[in-house]
Formats: C-alpha cells, sequence, structure tokens
C-alpha cells in the first residue's frame, strides 16, 4: 500500500503542476494582450516638449462626450490665471472628474480646446504635460511597494529629504514612523494594509514632492476625518500658494478658500 502511494504521488504532483502551468499561460496570453494594445491618446509628431510652465489654462468652448450624442460637458469656457485656484462644485455625474480628466488629456476634448500656457494640449508631448501637474483623485491607488517608493513613484530625483519634507507637511509623517520600517514600510497592492485616510495622505504627499506648477484635487479630502482634513486645509494653504490649482469638491470647507 506504501509503494503504492508513493508511486502516485509524482503523478498527482505533475497534474497540479500542469494546471499551473495552464493557468500561468492564461495569464501571461492576457498580460501581452494588454501591452499591444496601442493607446487611443498618441503624440502628434513633432510635439512640443514643455520645459517649464506659468500654469495659465484656458477651456474654450470645451465639449465632450463618452458617447455620442450624450454630452458629458458642452461649451465649457474657463480662463485659470497662473496661480489662481478653482473650485468646481456639483452634484455626482456633472462631469467635475471628466472635466480634471481633459486637463490631463486622459481624453482628447470632442469640441473646442483646451490650452495651457497657450499651447493646444494636443499639440503638446503628454508626458511632458503631466510631469508639471500633479493629481490627487478620488480613489487614490497604492503601488506595492514601500512607502518611499510611492510617495516619489516615478520622479527619481526627488531625495529622500524631500519625500520626508512633503510628508511632514501634508501631515503624513506621525502614522509613517509610527509603522514598522517607517519610510520602508511595505505597501501591499492597492494599498489595502492601509487605512483611506492614510492612503489619501500618501497620494496628496505623492502629487505634490516634485513641485508641480498646477495641481488638482478630486475630492482629495473625502476619505478624512474632519481633524485631519482641517490640518490638511491649513498644509494646502501653503503649498498651493504661487500654483494653479483645480479644487473638485462636495464640501464647502474645501472650496470656500478659492
Amino acid at each position: 500500500t506504501l509503494y503504492i502511494q508513493r508511486f502516485f504521488e509524482p503523478i498527482r504532483s505533475l497534474t497540479m503542476q500542469y494546471a499551473q502551468v495552464q493557468r500561468a499561460m492564461t495569464s501571461g496570453s492576457h498580460i501581452f494582450e494588454l501591452m499591444d494594445i496601442q493607446p487611443e491618446i498618441a503624440d502628434k509628431p513633432g510635439a512640443t516638449v514643455l520645459q517649464s510652465i506659468t500654469g495659465e489654462i484656458s477651456l474654450e468652448d470645451v465639449s465632450f462626450h463618452y458617447n455620442v450624442g450624450q454630452e458629458v460637458l458642452k461649451g465649457i469656457t474657463i480662463k485659470i490665471m497662473p496661480g489662481e485656484r478653482l473650485a468646481i462644485v456639483g452634484p455626482t455625474g456633472a462631469g467635475k472628474t471628466t472635466l480634471a480628466s481633459l486637463i490631463t488629456r486622459l481624453y482628447d476634448v470632442t469640441g473646442g480646446k483646451i490650452t495651457v500656457d497657450g499651447y493646444d494640449i494636443r499639440d503638446i508631448n503628454r508626458g511632458s504635460l503631466v510631469s508639471k501637474i500633479g493629481t490627487v483623485q478620488q480613489d487614490p491607488f497604492l503601488f506595492s511597494g514601500n512607502i518611499m517608493e510611492n510617495i516619489r513613484f516615478s520622479h527619481t530625483g526627488v531625495s529622500d529629504e524631500e519625500v520626508v519634507r512633503v510628508a511632514t507637511l501634508i501631515g503624513a509623517h506621525d502614522f509613517i514612523v509610527d509603522m514598522p520600517g517607517e519610510y520602508g514600510a511595505e505597501v501591499t497592492e492597492g494599498g489595502e494594509n492601509l487605512s483611506p485616510g492614510q492612503r489619501q495622505l500618501l497620494s496628496l504627499a505623492r502629487a505634490l514632492v516634485f513641485d508641480p506648477k498646477i495641481v488638482i484635487l478630486d475630492e482629495a479630502t473625502a476619505s478624512v476625518d474632519s481633524h485631519t482634513e482641517s490640518m490638511i486645509q491649513n498644509t494646502l494653504e501653503k503649498i498651493l500658494e504661487g500654483r494653479t490649482s483645480i479644487v473638485i469638491a462636495h464640501r464647502l470647507s474645501t472650496v470656500r478658500n478659492a
């Protein structure tokens, strides 16, 4: 009986390995399929590379739809001067986040145009555009890695000292140093080992650590308590000074200083 069991053990193990290989091959095909997708938003040949900007944003008769015939935005005209703060309020589904997405060129407008410092953003190299814009989304996403990497993100030239300085200004430093490993503390995929408020604070630090000229805050304080929100508001007053900022919010306290 023992010999028979030992004889079938490797056969059973091989069967399990084969099933695992099949699952891996399926996952691999999905990954390559995703990597082969061509972005819908592509730079024009010879697109302008922005070196520095003042932060002037202009929307001229902007319209946009996801589905033809169902306009999300229609005839929007806004001029934001360098250093100004614009508050956008409205009910859920009114198109507030869509407006912010158009400025960062996640989508192209279907009517009118958006300019930054006088350049139509469709004529600008998108990488150079988004490198000048700090964005905090309503549902921030953190990557697997550590806290330092999540705040620094793709801005490899930012020093550790600058990361700590910005985290301290935002109010994230206290909870970070309480974690095992501090700035080297592990973050799971999506930041699931952190509270929604902590994820939001790290997202704020990430948006500001590279000193952007334009800052877009999409419900940036929606996931924090009133005390933390008050602290962030006081900090933002200092940090947003001299920057062009667009604040999307439902709370009056978030937009009353615009």
